[in-house]
Parts: C-alpha cells; structure tokens; sequence
C-alpha cells in the first residue's frame, strides 16, 4: 500500500520529531538544574524566646500635599490607614501654614492660616485647617503636626513666592526665615491654642508637633542658626499653649551626608547644652529626635536596583549620633521619612529608577527594611518611636503612573498590603533565625546582590503568633522560587494549630498585576474597577488549614517567589 505521505510532508514529520527530541532531552537535563537552582531556606521561630513588645513603629505616613487629606480618595485611604491595627497612625504633611487658596498640586500645598491687614496686623484663617484636621479625626488617625511653611505675608524673601514644580526650584519665598520671629511666634502659639479649643487638651497632647522639614537643605533659605532660633521660638509658643505637647526636630536629611550629620549633631547640641534663642536659657524643648533616612535605586542594564544599604547607612549614622549624647539616650526617635529613595512626586514615566513601586518590590523591600530597622535600634539603644513611609496618594493622576503613593485612584497598591500585614502582628516579638538571611553587616559592607534576603519577623500574643516571611534583592530580575521550611517551636500543648497564610506576589494582594492584564486601561469600567479593588486586598495564599502539633513544634513548607511576602497566622 502506497504511503499517503508525499517526501516533503515525510521530511516536515521528521525534523518535527527531531525537533521535539531535542526539546525533550533539554528539558530532561534543564529540569534538575533548575530544581538545584531553587534555594532551599530553613526558618526557625522561637515562641518562648521574646524579644521585647512588638512596636508598631510602622504605623506613621506622610506626603508634600495637604489639601489631598480632604479629598475623595484621600478621605478612603486614611480610613483604609486607620483600619491597620489598633495602633495609631500617624500623619505628617507639609505646607499646613503656606499661604494660598488650598489648591492641591504636586509638591505643593496651602491652608492660608495667616495674612496681615493693611497695617500689618495678623488675620488668622483656620478653615482650611480645620478641614484637614477634621478628616484626621473622622477618620481615626492622628496628626504629627509640621510648623511650617512660611507664611507670604511673614517671609524674609516673599517673591516669587509658590514654585512651578516640575520646572525650576521648588525653594521659593515660603522657605525663608520669617521677618519678626515675634508675629511667628505668636501664630504658632494661636494655632495650638485652636487646636486645644476644637478637640480638647487630652487628643492634642496625643500629638506630635515638629519644626520646619529638612532645614539642612534648600527647604530652608537661612543658615543652621537660624533653623535653631526658629525651632527656640516654635517651641516655647507651643509650650505656653499646651505644656504637655510633644515637639522634637530638626528632621534633617539623611545623616551618612558629612553635611546633615553635623547639622543634627549641632541641633541636638543646641537643645542640649546651648542657649535658648526665646527665653535666653539653656537649652530648648525637645520630647523626640527626628531625622530622615532615604535609599538610592538605579537602573542598572536596563532593571532597578534598589539601595538599601544607603537607606541602612542613614539610619546607622542617624543613631550614633543620637546615642553620643547620654542626657537623649531615653527620647524617642522618629524617622521622619524612611524611604527607598527621595522625590515621591517623580514618576516612574519620567524617572525610569521608581518602576520598583507599583509592584511586590516595593512591598518586599519596606518589610525587610523594617527588619533592618528595628535591629539597629536595638544595636544602638535608642527608643525607636517610629518610621514614616512618606507615601500617600494623588488625585487626578494616571493609573498606576509610578509615582510613590499607596494607593492609585482609590485602589491598594501591593505595598499597603504589606502594612495590612504588619498590622496583623502585636504582642511579643520573638526570635526568628533564617539560614538564607542577610545579616545587618552585610548590608552595610555591600548590598543584596550575590543572594536574595529571605528572612522575617515573628510575634506571638497568648493564644496566638503571626510570621513575616520575604524574599527580597536589590535587583529585579527573575528567579527561582524559595522552598521554605519553616519550623515553629514553642506552641503549648494542644492538639491542632490553625493556619492562615496570606501572600503578596505576582498573583495574590496585587491590583497592578491585574490592571495590566486587563490592558492597563485608563478609564477602567465599574465592572474593572470593583475587580481591581477587590485584588488590591490582603488576600490569602489558600484555604485556611490546620496542623497537628508534635510535642510543641509545627512545620511548613511552601514555596516564595522572588519579591513575595508572606504572613502566617496560627492559632490553637
């Protein structure tokens, strides 16, 4: 019987079968290689071996743009903060005391609490204020209070006096030095004498208030000495309003500059042991130390490195200095802004560098960074109060433009679900040890490059323990997933644990993954939009499950992707 194959169709037939040989033998040597390449990671929590409370230094936010509080989506993301965890957040914007209409823009903000009269008398204005302090308190969050800016009608320089961000300097006449220190003066004392008035003397003391923003660089126009009489003059108005108020500074910039570390060192100087430009003492006020610590990402062949290590370096000089003076050594520090890098209003479209923030790389880096953090502290023995991820959100912006927010047009980005998560931890912190952990030295001699930081935190409460688990680099590239074991000891005598395992990766707790599969629309239909909400939630990895308990100890196994987090809960 005669084939039905003619010669070319019986050639196709048979290159396809070598070809598909070829394919096979490769995937057959490929497959144990690739099974090799999958990192195997050991993780051990201790439950009896506590560490101290679990703080939730985490827990404070903070963005350029005040006028943005009161709006729609500004409004559903404070509530969204306030929801974390019965900690309080905390909320610090600039330009509460700019003058203008209260029109929002990028990096720019205004309350127009202050204006003089033709006779130079001060017209104190406190509407829009109030509306932004009003959305705080509906919302349950709390303020730390930045004085500043300088009012047009108070400034030493007052033209031109708002800038045209993106173009040009943003230090305009709201950065100078006022031009009576007395009319400044009795502003601020006026202001906290409105606040006591409108919500009681007990929810104010609450507060944070500080002086200025990063006055070491072009946020202010006068010389360090200036800064100081400044900071004298706000804070002994503030403390003839309201004694028990909280005031601290300077927030100057990140320390690992020769520059910034010693304009903190000589504030802390100044408050310490100088004389007190206001009431000719020594010393001045201070109830909290703040400076801020940043990152430095690159794109590197065409990915993002993140820096971690310059963010770390910040840090480590920041609480060296703070721990050379002992009268401080019990203040508390708050870093007033803890971030992967500097400009939260520069997009990923206009700065290629930023793309690590829509996604779990952003997310991956703030919980190891914490980790970081709070071992420093540690380290150092300073009383860490908090860290503030300068991140909120813009109105009015393209979907998912890059920019550093928590939240676009009202949906969760990856990384508020990593505050979710945080949020779901309290208690006791407890010892955890990782065999693929990249220790705190090693950060500050070089970076995670050679391996991946596959680490976390962990807390325990009574009846309960919560584990953090990530697996961060510095460099987003592709890899093989982590295989975990993870061994829990420590859990009293009882039967069954319950398990819950909540994950931020590629597919779970991420709106932008979703947004783009849907062809990364602008204009997302209702039907989109509820979908990309509902995807910007804290989702879990799989049905909640139990564990039998062996003579106090659990283990699990999973896999983590790279930039993936994980939370496990269990309960007995």
């Amino acid at each position: 019987m005669r084939s039905s194959f003619t010669e070319p169709a019986a050639h196709a037939w048979c290159t396809l079968l070598r070809t598909g040989a070829v394919v096979l033998i490769a995937w057959m040597i490929l497959l144990p290689i690739a099974l090799v390449a999958q990192e195997k990671v050991s993780i051990r929590v201790d439950l009896a071996a506590e560490l101290g409370p679990w703080k939730p230094v985490y827990s404070f936010f903070g963005y350029d743009e005040p006028n943005y509080t009161y709006m729609k989506y500004g409004r559903k993301l404070l509530g969204e903060l306030s929801a974390l965890s019965p900690a309080p957040v905390y909320i610090r914007t600039h330009n509460l005391l700019t003058s203008g209409d209260g029109t929002p823009a990028l990096k720019w903000g205004s309350t127009n609490a202050y204006t003089e009269d033709a006779g130079g008398r001060a017209i104190y204005d406190w509407k829009i204020l109030d509306r932004i302090f009003d959305t705080c308190r509906d919302a349950g969050v709390k303020p730390l209070v930045e004085i500043g800016f300088m009012p047009e009608a108070l400034s030493t320089n007052p033209e031109p006096y708002r800038h045209t961000w993106p173009q040009g300097s943003i230090s305009t006449g709201w950065a100078f030095p006022p031009k009576d220190y007395g009319k400044w003066a009795e502003l601020v004392y006026q202001w906290v004498r409105h606040a006591v008035e409108r919500y009681g003397a007990p929810e104010v003391e609450s507060w944070y208030w500080e002086v200025w923003n990063e006055p070491d660089i072009s946020y202010w126009r006068g010389s360090p000495e200036e800064y100081q009489k400044l900071y004298d003059f706000t804070a002994d108005a503030v403390k003839r309003a309201l004694p028990r108020a909280r005031i601290g500074g300077p927030h100057s910039t990140g320390p690992a500059s020769d520059k910034a570390a010693a304009f903190l060192r000589a504030f802390l100087e100044h408050c310490t042991r100088g004389r007190n430009y206001a009431s000719g003492q020594t010393g001045s006020p201070l109830d909290y130390i703040g400076f801020h610590a940043k990152g430095s990402p690159v794109v590197v062949e065409g990915h993002v490195r993140m820096g971690m290590r310059k963010q770390a370096q910040d840090i480590v000089r920041g609480f060296e200095i703070v721990a050379s003076f002992p009268e401080l050594r019990d203040k508390p520090v708050i870093i007033g802004e803890s971030d992967p890098e500097g400009c939260a209003a520069c997009s990923a479209r206009t700065h290629p560098q930023n793309a690590y923030r829509n996604g779990t790389m952003y997310s991956s880096y703030t919980a190891a960074m914490l980790h970081h953090t709070l071992d420093l502290a540690a380290r150092y023995g300073v009383r860490l109060q908090g860290a503030v991820t300068w991140a909120f959100e813009f109105e009015d912006q393209p979907w998912f433009d890059g920019f550093r927010t928590l939240a676009t047009n009202g949906v969760a980005k990856p990384v508020l679900n990593i505050f979710r998560m945080f949020g779901q931890m309290g208690g006791e912190r407890v010892r955890m040890q990782s065999d693929g952990a990249i220790t705190l030295d090693d950060l500050l001699k070089a970076r995670v490059h050679e391996k991946a930081d596959i680490n976390g935190l962990a807390s325990r409460g009574p009846r309960e323990a919560s584990i953090l688990v990530w697996n961060y680099h510095d460099d987003d590239l592709p890899a093989p997933d982590a295989a975990i074991h993870l061994t829990v000891d420590g859990i009293p005598g009882v039967g069954r644990v319950r398990v819950l395992h909540y994950r931020i990766d590629g597919n779970h707790s991420n709106a932008y993954s979703i947004w783009k599969e849907m062809g990364s629309p602008q204009n997302p239909s209702a039907g989109q939009y509820g979908q990309l909400e509902a995807a910007g939630r804290l989702e879990l990895l799989s049905s909640p499950g139990w564990l039998r308990n062996e003579g106090g100890k659990v283990g699990i196994n999973f896999t983590l992707p790279r930039q993936a987090t994980s939370l496990l809960q269990l309960s007995w």
